[in-house]
């Protein structure tokens, strides 16, 4: 009855269900909201909405050039030239691989996806009409990108990479990018770059750099104000597009159609934008901040059960834990949210290569990071 990009099968999971039914849950490790999170947002942060230039409705298909001199001005920041003509802006990360999707495919084409990675990669896909083809992060290589057999990415229309990846936090190396991008022909795939959680190195205080000044080939490069500001509610996203001249022209100008058949984002946000980035500059810093203390906490907690590791991510707003196979990921995190009230991922839901691992957010308040972070290794402790 229904299209075939829609899943036939929408039931929830076991841990959807149970999560369901129990209500509230005291140590959600979970959360990736950062509204729900307590953080403290500038006084005044949204009073920019409230120019009355947004009555005015001139709509831009790449959306209006101050948005795009602002999300410039971003880039750089962090040392990286980016031309406002080669910026779309998008309402969300998801409308921008949408938009991706319909520019560089046709139905029934392929786009490689990493695992472990988003879930999310194939359901927007599918919505388009899309497949993918999975390439493996090697875990032995710092999840490294290792490109997939010859015949699977022969047909091949892009390749995505996350940088840093999510949920393990590791940065892409620009050599395995490269690697990823090229065919056996020796011809070359655009390369879709998510770098969502770029603001939030983990590891060390300099910014690894951005993949959007990337000139070796069609390169799109994703950000937002949902990670980056920590304000997903505000619905504003963008592409920058990179690479030779000659395929660069035609990408833009296809962009810009596509944007210009849906014009999505508001004007009031569009308007907003250089003003919101600066205002919501501090919150951004409150949520690295967070994010370490946090990791800081986990590291601690796991030094006193030492089968269990915690792998250290490079950044994003998450942290992974591999924990000995004494138990089921499902058995596991059904027991901790049923006997303790604490929601964590188990791996799985995010394609890792085996069975035995946890994903865990950095998002929450400390204090209920660290109780729940310790029911966690005192659950797999005493299964040992």
């Amino acid at each position: 009855m229904y299209s075939s990009r829609v899943p036939h099968d929408l039931r929830p999971t076991a841990w959807a269900r149970a999560r369901a039914a129990r209500g509230t849950v005291p140590f959600d490790l979970t959360v990736s909201n950062p509204t729900l999170c307590g953080f403290t947002y500038p006084h005044g942060l949204l009073d920019p909405l409230n120019d009355p230039a947004a009555l005015h409705y001139r709509p831009d298909p790449k959306g209006i050039r101050s948005a795009r001199e602002a999300v410039t001005r971003e880039y750089a920041a962090r040392g990286v030239e980016v031309d406002p003509e080669r910026i779309v802006v998008t309402a969300s990360s998801s409308e921008s691989y949408g938009f991706l999707f319909k520019l560089l495919c046709n139905p029934g084409d392929t786009v490689l996806v990493p695992t472990p990675s988003y879930p999310l990669f194939a359901h927007l896909a599918a919505l388009e009409g899309v497949r993918v083809a999975r390439f493996s992060l090697d875990p032995a290589n710092g999840w490294q990108p290792h490109p997939p057999e010859p015949e699977v990415a022969k047909d091949a229309r892009a390749a995505i990479v996350v940088h840093p990846n999510s949920p393990t936090g590791s940065w892409v190396d620009p050599t395995a990018a490269e690697r990823l991008t090229r065919r056996a022909d020796g011809a070359s795939i655009p390369l879709i770059v998510d770098e969502v959680f770029l603001d939030f190195p983990l590891a060390s205080r300099d910014h690894p750099r951005s993949f959007a000044a990337r000139a070796a080939g069609l390169t799109f490069t994703l950000g937002g104000l949902s990670k980056s500001r920590g304000l997903p509610q505000l619905k504003l996203s963008w592409i920058v597009a990179s690479g030779p001249d000659a395929e660069l022209a035609g990408a833009l100008e296809a962009l810009e159609f596509i944007g210009d058949s849906y014009l999505s984002v508001g004007t009031p946000i569009q308007g907003a934008l250089p003003e919101i980035l600066n205002r919501a500059a501090p919150l951004r810093d409150a949520i690295l901040l967070r994010c370490r203390e946090n990791l800081s906490l986990a590291g601690g907690i796991v030094r006193e059960v030492p089968s269990v590791t915690l792998l250290p991510p490079g950044g994003g707003w998450s942290v992974v834990l591999r924990f000995p196979r004494v138990v089921t990921e499902e058995a596991l995190v059904l027991e901790l949210l049923d006997r303790h009230g604490v929601a964590v991922y188990p791996g799985y839901f995010f394609d890792f290569p085996s069975d035995g691992y946890l994903v865990v957010s950095l998002l929450p308040d400390p204090r209920t990071f660290e109780e729940g972070f310790k029911f966690v290794l005192a659950t797999i402790a005493s299964r040992l």
